[in-house]
C-alpha cells in the first residue's frame, strides 16, 4: 500500500477545503478524512486527482462520492465513538472507512458482489474493518443487529425505506437521499418516538440509485 508524503499533503489540503469552503466543522469527520487514503479506493489512473472534490467511477457502474458529500453526510449523522452505525451501500468502502476512523461500530450492506469483495479486502488491508459486512439487500437493513444509533444511506432511494426507520433507536438519526434518479434531496430523520420522526432537508444532491435484491 502506497501512501506517500505527497498523498498526505493532498489530504491535508482537502481537509482545509472541506473546513473553509464547504463549512464542515465536525473535527471528528475532518480528522477521519485526513486519515483515510482515498486514492487507494479508486483506480490508479485517477490517483493524481483523488483529493480533488470529484466523484469517480468504480466497479459495477457505481461511483465513489465527492469528498464533500461524504463529509456532509458524516457530519449530519453526528457520530459519537462507540455508536452502532448501519451503512446502506458499502460501495468501494471509502465512506465505511471514514466511519470506522470516526470510531463508530459500523455494520454495512452492499448488493453488488464485485464491490462487496473489493471493499472487504481493501478495508482489511487498511485495518479499518467494520464490525460486520454483509452482501445483501439494503432495503431490508440488518434486523438481526438492530437497533442502530445511526443509519446512513449512500444511494438515492425513490421512496422512503420504512424498514430502516424501524431499525433505529429512539433518538437515532438516519441520513438518506430521496427522490428520482436524476436528482435527490438529502434528508435527516431523527426518531423522537416509536413511530414519530423529525424531518430536516439539506438540499439537492446526485447519488446512484438504491436498488433492491442482490446482483450475483
Amino acid at each position: 500500500m502506497h501512501d506517500s508524503f505527497v498523498h498526505k499533503g493532498k489530504r491535508k489540503k482537502l481537509v482545509e477545503y472541506l473546513r473553509n469552503r464547504i463549512g464542515i466543522s465536525d473535527e471528528n469527520v475532518l480528522s477521519a478524512m485526513n486519515k483515510v487514503p482515498r486514492h487507494l479506493f479508486i483506480e490508479s489512473i485517477f490517483e493524481d486527482f483523488a483529493y480533488e472534490d470529484r466523484a469517480f467511477p468504480i466497479l459495477a457502474h457505481q461511483t465513489i462520492s465527492h469528498p464533500s458529500t461524504v463529509a456532509e453526510q458524516s457530519e449530519l449523522l453526528k457520530v459519537k465513538a462507540g455508536e452502532k452505525v448501519l451503512e446502506i451501500g458499502t460501495g468501494c468502502g471509502y465512506q465505511t472507512a471514514v466511519l470506522v476512523a470516526m470510531k463508530a461500530l459500523v455494520y454495512t450492506v452492499e448488493r453488488q458482489k464485485d464491490l462487496f469483495d473489493f471493499s472487504k479486502n481493501k478495508l482489511r488491508e487498511l485495518h479499518l474493518t467494520p464490525k460486520f459486512q454483509s452482501f445483501g439487500d439494503g432495503f431490508a437493513g440488518l434486523p438481526t443487529f438492530a437497533p442502530f444509533d445511526k443509519i446512513i444511506v449512500t444511494c438515492g432511494a425513490s421512496t422512503l425505506p420504512t424498514e430502516l426507520l424501524k431499525q433505529l433507536n429512539i433518538g437515532g438519526i438516519m441520513v438518506i437521499p430521496l427522490g428520482p434518479t436524476d436528482e435527490q434531496v438529502l434528508f435527516r430523520f431523527t426518531k423522537i418516538g416509536p413511530t414519530e420522526f423529525e424531518k430536516e432537508e439539506f438540499g439537492a444532491y446526485k447519488f446512484v440509485p438504491m436498488l433492491g435484491n442482490t446482483n450475483q
